[in-house]
């Protein structure tokens, strides 16, 4: 069973997903320039949420390079001397098969549980002697591949059938497939559903301190920014989630429960503080089906500048949305659909059938999870 959500919200001046220039990220879709904000953009903003919606901080992961140090903090908490603590966490993250530089980083992010560090800090107390002498010895202290015990330990500390967004998210790890956890969500980069051309805005800014005779300002630099709606969609397997929770049915449906509050809910942290976008969607389309999914997208092709003579892009934009769908719907066969929630701020969703709209946000999350027994 498939929960999908696609959601049209609309953000004011905002540089919230930047590329290696600053500038706002952007896409060519239809042969015009869309603002774009990135899938990883959009996980990092909603698992931020996850604690706030009814997961346990436990229950959920942390994406770091810093195993090394933490677990040493971990063992120096224990007892143990931070020098030697230091030394013993890095030879063990590399027993257990991973790079780690001269800054005691791994080579790569690890998604990781929150109790993998108390896990590893564990693994280290109980092969403290074994793990002592192997960081004297300068060839048993660079990475190697785990014996099959090791692997075993590594397997425990890197379990994940407790871990949410592990489960949600998924993982690679590159020295190890056996580590790997599919996705049980896809997320897909937004875009407008308009063109746009990126602007900049060219500030200054003067010493308060600075004497009244002294005239002109003492900083001035630009800062890039769009304005758009987006369309936002994302996916959510239940199956899969359930397999990746250890068949835990509970925290799957505490997690699915989370997914869908905390993804209608995150807005991305970029230039907030001096643009202030915080917006949230202005109109929603729920749908829960048992097989399948359906990225409505193409219903902005063509962008919706100019399809209303009110220039109202937002409406325009929900116009397309729901026209696509029932397009799709009409073509291919709605047999696999089993719930249809379309939601607005304004109370109106064109095109929508009867009994598939709601009025409020909770009632829309609350039909849709009751249709997936979550």
């Amino acid at each position: 069973m498939i929960i999908e959500i696609h959601l049209l919200q609309s953000f004011p001046v905002s540089n919230l997903n930047r590329d290696d220039v600053g500038q706002p990220k952007t896409a060519t879709f239809g042969g015009y320039t869309r603002a774009r904000i990135s899938s990883q953009c959009q996980k990092r903003a909603a698992r931020l949420l996850f604690t706030k919606y009814g997961l346990d901080e436990a229950e959920t992961a942390v994406r770091t390079k810093r195993l090394v140090e933490k677990t040493a903090e971990a063992l120096a908490a224990r007892g143990r001397g931070p020098e030697q603590a230091r030394d013993v966490a890095r030879v063990a993250v590399r027993a257990l098969g991973f790079g780690v530089d001269g800054k005691d980083l791994t080579q790569y992010l690890l998604f990781v549980g929150r109790q993998a560090i108390e896990l590893l800090a564990d693994f280290c107390d109980r092969e403290w002697d074994k793990l002592v002498k192997a960081a004297g010895d300068k060839k048993k202290a660079e990475k190697v591949k785990p014996d099959k015990e090791t692997l075993a330990e590594a397997r425990r500390i890197l379990d994940a059938t407790r871990v949410a967004d592990v489960a949600l998210f998924g993982r690679m790890i590159a020295d190890n497939k056996d580590f790997n956890v599919d996705a049980a969500s896809q997320v897909a980069h937004a875009i407008s559903t308009h063109a746009v051309a990126n602007d900049f805005d060219f500030y200054t800014a003067v010493d308060d301190l600075k004497p009244d005779a002294e005239a002109g300002a003492d900083m001035i630099g630009t800062v890039d920014f769009n304005t758009a709606c987006y369309y936002r969609y994302a996916n959510l397997n239940l199956d899969q989630l359930v397999e990746n929770l250890g068949e835990d049915k509970d925290l799957a449906a505490r997690a699915a429960r989370a997914w869908l509050y905390a993804f209608v809910h995150a807005v991305p942290s970029g230039k907030q503080n001096s643009m202030a976008a915080l917006t949230l969607p202005s109109a929603m389309l729920g749908v829960v089906r048992e097989r399948g999914a359906w990225n409505l997208a193409n219903a902005f092709l063509k962008p919706v500048d100019g399809k209303r003579a009110d220039g109202d892009v937002l409406a325009a934009s929900l116009e397309e949305l729901m026209r696509h769908f029932n397009q799709l719907r009409g073509f291919y066969g709605d047999g696999q659909l089993r719930t249809v929630v379309a939601a607005s701020v304004t109370g109106h969703v064109p095109y929508a059938g009867e009994g598939e709209t709601a009025a409020t946000f909770e009632e829309f999350a609350g039909r849709l999870l009751a249709a997936t027994g979550a």
